[in-house]
């Protein structure tokens, strides 16, 4: 296969992970029903939020992780047909054989690099590793290592700062153990013993905290009862989306970073600790394809930028973006939410008007 076919065969395959704290990739594997990603990428949560090319936003519960190996298992969506994509044999990799690696680097979507492996069986504390030279960066962890037969042969692991495309990949030889070990205890909470290797489940948990083998402290992949909240700016602005009726569990897309739809606008809000501010852009729908349309377009959103209170419409390349901005130390609830209805809904209404008034259209999505 060439790297068209494998990035067409893996597409509805690749799974965008996110919690509070960090992003990644994960990738289904129909024959275990389950999304395979780093152990890392959840970093211990019990719960993330996924998305893919064939489902929206949803969320998925963690049932297995690995600190030793960096993997982790999460459920798959239901109800929704995934391709199937198969596990290789990493006994018949070679060094200079080509690869495909796949992922959401930086956030962008189905990225996907192509290189070669520098060396099959690189060993580091303890285990070994596929060493690529393919470029991988954060996002791609968690993410496939497809060799041209369009066989998973690894997962993209993580890469040493400063090195020149020195990316590693944990081989599936690992990842086939792993899976095997968990699926007899498939639907339970589960966790690897770092220490001895021993499956560690809610049933043969030492005190609730033990490996019941060597005795090592171990974390399950357990809901608390109450949630981990965050704080300041970051909590006003997720009480701030409950009170608009958004599920924040959905929301998040990282540190700092929320993602909702109001109709059909997708809104994004961040907030920028270091320079005091929050921001909120709504993407609408691009610029019109007729350019006899552009000029008194761009003349209505000028006027309307007189208009409206406190929000500013823009172009970003082909993108129409109602925006809105606010200090941290000005945000409070009432002011917050007001502020953000206000967006919420005048999104929606132009990015329905703009397309019928200005011939705009729908805006791309990855």
């Amino acid at each position: 296969m060439d790297s068209k076919s494998i990035i067409e065969q893996y597409q509805k395959a690749i799974i965008q992970i996110a919690t509070a704290g960090s992003t990644g990739t994960g990738f289904y594997i129909k024959e275990f029903d389950l999304i395979v990603t780093n152990d890392h990428v959840v970093a211990d949560n019990a719960e993330v939020t996924i998305a893919g090319k064939a489902f929206d936003k949803a969320l998925s519960r963690v049932w297995y992780t690995d600190r030793k190996h960096d993997l982790a298992f999460l459920e798959a969506p239901k109800n929704i047909e995934l391709p199937e994509v198969r596990l290789g044999r990493y006994e018949e990799m070679k060094d200079g054989d080509p690869v495909v690696a796949i992922g959401h680097p930086y956030g962008l979507n189905y990225t996907a690099t192509q290189g070669v492996i520098s060396k099959v069986d690189r060993i580091r504390e303890g285990l070994k590793y596929i060493q690529i030279d393919a470029a991988i960066n954060p996002g791609n962890s968690g993410g496939p290592l497809v060799n041209m037969s369009g066989e998973v042969i690894g997962v993209n692991s993580f890469i040493i700062r400063g090195g020149d495309n020195l990316g590693f990949a944990l081989p599936v030889l690992y990842l086939r153990e792993a899976l095997q070990m968990y699926m007899p205890s498939r639907g339970i909470p589960s966790a690897r013993c770092f220490s001895c290797g021993y499956l560690v489940t809610q049933k043969n948990i030492d005190s609730k905290k033990y490996c019941p083998s060597c005795g090592t402290e171990i974390k399950l992949p357990e809901i608390p009862e109450k949630e981990t909240e965050p704080t300041g700016a970051a909590k006003t602005i997720e009480e701030i989306l409950k009170e608009l009726g958004k599920d924040v569990r959905l929301a998040r897309e990282g540190t700092n970073t929320w993602s909702v739809k109001e109709g059909s606008a997708k809104i994004k809000i961040t907030y920028n600790a270091e320079n005091f501010f929050i921001a909120g852009d709504a993407y609408l729908c691009q610029m019109p394809a007729d350019a006899a349309k552009i000029k008194p377009l761009y003349q209505f959103l000028l006027q309307e930028n007189y208009r409206t209170n406190s929000l500013v419409l823009s172009c970003i390349k082909q993108n129409i973006v109602l925006s809105c901005i606010m200090y941290d130390l000005d945000l409070t609830r009432e002011n917050g939410t007001a502020s953000f209805r206000n967006l919420f809904q005048k999104a929606d209404y132009y990015d329905g008007f703009l397309k019928t008034e200005y011939s705009c259209i729908d805006r791309l999505e990855e």
